[in-house]
């Protein structure tokens, strides 16, 4: 009898958790990423992108069309469809992993998972019109991740009087109100949402701490790749954060990460799998 989750149920196939780490390669369709890897639109690019993410050893791609760096605007809903459809419908057909969509907008996400997105990644975790009813009528996986404010205000003062236990009522409160919808809890992978509203002292006990997300019973996804509290700790711009990167990767896997949403997949992929060699156990050949 496995101690693993019961695999997410998928349009395109079974996602089985726990066993190692799983890795999500982020595919952003925007013309201003945070991260420097806006792709504008560009639909060769996100297939190229896509294909070396599969075999670099992403398990999940993730596509998303809104910008959701600190201070950012929202686009609308057809910004986000023109950005991510024919994207999202060219790695359809080219990769066999799950796709998921990552957006905070119902119409958005219903046009994702006709064009073959297997997951809603929801930054506001569905509190937003409509996302509740739609993820529980696709009957998909989604993603509840925490945010404290919105991308436009949630970096001007990050406050809490106890960060992991206000992100864990959050996230509980999220998951009864999915489960009451009529989402299956066993669908549900939680977000504590590293970088949205928080300092860099928020986020690196966050990491610390992460373990104590376990309480929750769900999938624990952390997105740390690339953002600013590694600059600030490392005084590193973005585009020289991979180190960084891979630190605190590996201490969300040490510390109870099922999920690692990345850019650099098969640099994280290399940490991953060293990570989980430690924390989980190896059955390769003796060696030195």
């Amino acid at each position: 009898m496995s101690d693993y989750p019961a695999p997410l149920q998928c349009p395109h196939g079974e996602i089985p958790v726990g066993q190692r780490t799983l890795l999500m390669g982020i595919i952003n369709m925007t013309p201003d990423s945070f991260a420097g890897d806006g792709l504008n639109g560009s639909v060769q690019a996100a297939l190229g992108q896509a294909e070396e993410f599969v075999a670099g050893g992403a398990d999940i791609i993730d596509i998303g069309g809104e910008s959701t760096r600190p201070g950012s605007t929202a686009a609308t809903a057809q910004e986000e469809l023109d950005r991510v459809l024919p994207a999202l419908e060219a790695i359809r057909v080219a990769v066999d992993v799950p796709i998921s969509i990552d957006t905070n907008k119902a119409e958005v996400a219903r046009q994702a998972l006709d064009a073959g997105a297997d997951i809603i990644n929801d930054v506001y975790a569905l509190r937003r019109e409509a996302m509740l009813e739609l993820a529980a009528a696709s009957g998909v996986p989604v993603i509840l991740m925490h945010m404290q404010g919105t991308p436009g205000d949630m970096q001007q003062n990050p406050t809490y009087e106890d960060v992991i236990g206000e992100i864990c009522d959050f996230l509980a409160e999220r998951i009864a109100a999915a489960v009451d919808a009529g989402i299956s809890e066993q669908q549900i992978i939680i977000d504590p949402g590293f970088g949205f509203g928080k300092t860099v002292n928020h986020n690196l006990e966050i990491i610390r701490r992460l373990g104590e997300f376990r309480r929750l019973g769900r999938p624990i996804l952390v997105g740390p790749s690339r953002k600013s509290t590694i600059g600030a700790v490392l005084n590193r711009p973005v585009h020289q954060r991979l180190w960084g990167t891979a630190a605190i990767c590996a201490a969300a896997i040490i510390n109870g990460a099922d999920i690692i949403r990345v850019h650099d997949v098969a640099q994280m992929s290399e940490v991953a799998r060293m990570t989980d060699a430690i924390v989980r156990g190896w059955n390769g050949d003796a060696g030195s």
